[in-house]
């Protein structure tokens, strides 16, 4: 037989507040499923349940409105939801490692007598990178991140970044020649610029929708983020993939 229980005591077993029980029920999250004569809150063990779901997922990171979308879903992928959500903090515990790993050789460069600077560059290095990670949040879901994350290895970011460099080279050389954007070789060129372009996206039209939000919104950019080619070379190819978009 289910029993009943006063905000105070069910807040107590779950080792919640009162105070997040109120807003819990503010957010339809957690509804008390009656009142007392007096008014007051009345749960039961189902909500027991609810409430004991929402505070574990809350431990592991899920925001209230993750979770009251979770919860809230018939058929639910648990093992995927949660192995999500275990990737996303094993990448921020990275980020911390590698900010820990920065800390101590600053530490050791200090003990060695060298200079300062040398020190704080170290943990500064490590700052920027987090920096672009975070600002890249700005453009892409989590979902598209995790994607991204999963396709884009060290080593296929570094034949990306190859690839590019060639095609630059042979925009450089193009231009060089004289060739017109919407010539034939303005035309290989924007053909091999869209095949760079679908390896990132994966062929999403979503990530490649932010993509191109990402690079009309170059005022905002982190100091420490740039194109991989000059400014010559980006009109060229922006002019010959408008050529050959039709």
């Amino acid at each position: 037989m289910s029993r009943t229980y006063h905000a105070r005591e069910f807040a107590r077993l779950a080792g919640v507040t009162v105070r997040a029980l109120h807003h819990y029920d503010r957010l339809g999250l957690l509804q008390p499923s009656g009142r007392s004569d007096a008014g007051y809150r009345l749960y039961t063990d189902r909500d027991l349940v609810r409430l004991e779901e929402i505070v574990a997922l809350k431990f592991i990171g899920f925001t209230l409105n993750q979770i009251q979308e979770l919860l809230n879903r018939k058929n639910i992928d648990l093992a995927a939801t949660l192995r999500q959500q275990r990737e996303i903090l094993a990448e921020k515990r990275h980020g911390l490692d590698r900010t820990l790993q920065a800390i101590e050789q600053a530490e050791q460069i200090v003990a060695c007598g060298e200079a300062a600077d040398a020190a704080l560059r170290k943990i500064i290095e490590v700052i920027q990178v987090q920096n672009k990670k975070d600002w890249m949040q700005k453009y892409y879901t989590q979902e598209q991140l995790d994607g991204l994350r999963k396709r884009w290895s060290p080593e296929v970011q570094e034949q990306s970044q190859r690839d590019w460099a060639e095609l630059a080279q042979d925009v450089e050389a193009a231009i060089a020649r004289g060739e017109e954007p919407s010539g034939e070789a303005g035309r290989l060129i924007a053909q091999r610029r869209q095949n760079l372009i679908g390896q990132f996206t994966g062929g999403d039209p979503g990530v490649a929708a932010n993509l191109q939000k990402l690079y009309t919104d170059e005022a905002n950019w982190p100091s420490n983020f740039k194109r991989p080619f000059s400014d010559a070379v980006n009109r060229f190819l922006c002019e010959a993939t408008k050529a050959f978009s039709t």
